[in-house]
């Protein structure tokens, strides 16, 4: 199965990967996802890809009033 839906959240500063990646083993470790190879420190977005419309939902439910 692919990766087939994404989600684009807000996520500003430096490290942004290895930030989402510690968030998603602690609050999401069942869900799959692709992250891009890199990010620039200026953007103030993320965009990561899901394999299901469902796992686009957790992770969009799951990062509500969170900051990363």
């Amino acid at each position: 199965m692919s990766f087939k839906y994404s989600f684009t959240f807000p996520i500003s500063g430096p490290n942004k990967l290895p930030r989402f990646k510690r968030w998603a083993q602690e609050h999401a470790p069942e869900i799959e996802v692709s992250l891009p190879p890199q990010v620039p420190v200026r953007s103030e977005a993320m965009t990561i890809r899901l394999k299901s419309a469902e796992d686009r939902q957790t992770v969009l439910s799951r990062l509500q009033g969170i900051q990363l």
